[in-house]
């Protein structure tokens, strides 16, 4: 039988760990997952974990993901479908087609994540993070769902203050809502209050996961964020060049790690709750990343460079802050992040070689 991911032994090895972990599948055994989102970078290895699941433990999950190109879907999920675990409803979450059949349990991962994109097409950032949500929300409803997990973001927390310390969830930041960068911040935070309000009035058992900046194999070689540029640099032996002083810090999620505590918020959390995904360990500074691929990666004989551009606006970036997240109301539910910082660099690098 085919495995999940042959074409990437690192992210395969992820997937065959994540369905031997302590998340409780056997909520889900027997049962219909619908995801959307689904070829992104989490959506797709939810997906494939999930199948990984069924191969090694037999648990008889399906999984119904929503995809707006069929062969996309196809080349991620292939042995999915050909084992007939897998069923493609192809469609756009701004215009959610019919779903047949039962859904028990719903993972919401569809969004606009380009930065740039937030600044040259704020109107749509904002109207597919609510009307695609109000859509699958009401999904749910009809289908009287058993679990829900949106996927939203510590940009919910804006600019936090200078003191602010750890950022637990009940914390509330600054967001300026005349710049059109806070498209995605705001539109998210309007979202969680949808998601909290369908859990209020109609009963939809949806919780909130806010992830970090989350990374790891799958990653595609191309990748437009910092870290794919970080690791594409040590593989082609280019200086890494920063546009900003690098001031900001902020923490981190491995893909894995990131896999596990979304199905144990699903399977585990309290509706109406939101949850910080993160690992506590990992926040450091844009600059002290950089400096930190240039060691961990010494063949490649890369240093930093600076070079700051007259006006940044264009670029998409967030303002230089201090965010470290708290993720231990999550840890209370049982999960723990497992991987380190410069650990999650060196798969990162190992999967995007397998690209070449």
């Amino acid at each position: 039988m085919r495995t999940e991911c042959e074409e990437n032994p690192v992210l395969q090895r992820d997937l065959e760990e994540i369905a031997q972990s302590s998340v409780p599948f056997e909520k889900l055994a027997g049962k219909t997952v619908f995801v959307t989102g689904a070829t992104g970078l989490i959506g797709s290895q939810i997906v494939r974990a999930l199948g990984c699941r069924n191969r090694l433990h037999g648990d008889n999950i399906h999984l119904v993901v929503l995809a707006r190109s069929y062969e996309k879907a196809e080349k991620l999920f292939r042995p999915l479908i050909e084992r007939g675990e897998l069923t493609v409803v192809l469609g756009d979450i701004n215009a959610l087609p019919a779903v047949d059949g039962p859904i028990d349990y719903i993972i919401h991962g569809a969004s606009a994540t380009s930065s740039q994109y937030f600044v040259s097409h704020p109107v749509e950032t904002i109207l597919t993070a609510i009307d695609g949500t109000r859509a699958v929300l009401q999904l749910a409803t009809e289908k009287r769902v058993q679990g829900f997990v949106y996927l939203s973001s510590l940009e919910v927390y804006g600019t936090p203050a200078a003191d602010a310390g750890l950022i637990q969830e009940t914390y509330s930041g600054y967001i300026d809502p005349l710049q059109v960068r806070s498209s995605y911040s705001e539109g998210k935070r309007m979202v969680e209050c949808l998601c909290a309000s369908y859990a209020a009035e109609y009963g939809v058992p949806v919780r909130i996961a806010r992830l970090s900046q989350t990374f790891g194999p799958g990653v595609e070689y191309h990748d437009g964020r910092v870290f794919a540029e970080f690791a594409r640099c040590a593989i082609e032996k280019r200086n890494i060049v920063l546009h900003t002083p690098g001031r900001t810090v902020r923490s981190y999620c491995y893909t894995k790690d990131a896999v596990t505590a979304l199905l144990t918020i699903l399977l585990c959390g309290e509706s109406g709750q939101a949850y910080n995904v993160t690992n506590m360990d990992t926040a450091v500074s844009i600059r002290e990343m950089a400096e930190m691929v240039c060691r961990i990666f010494p063949g490649s004989g890369i240093q930093v460079e600076m070079d700051t551009p007259k006006d940044l606006s264009s670029f998409g970036y967030n303002p230089e802050m201090v965010i470290r997240l708290d993720s231990r109301k999550l840890q209370a539910l049982g999960w723990k992040a497992e991987t380190g910082l410069e650990e999650m660099f060196l798969r990162l690098v190992e999967s995007m070689q397998s690209y070449l």
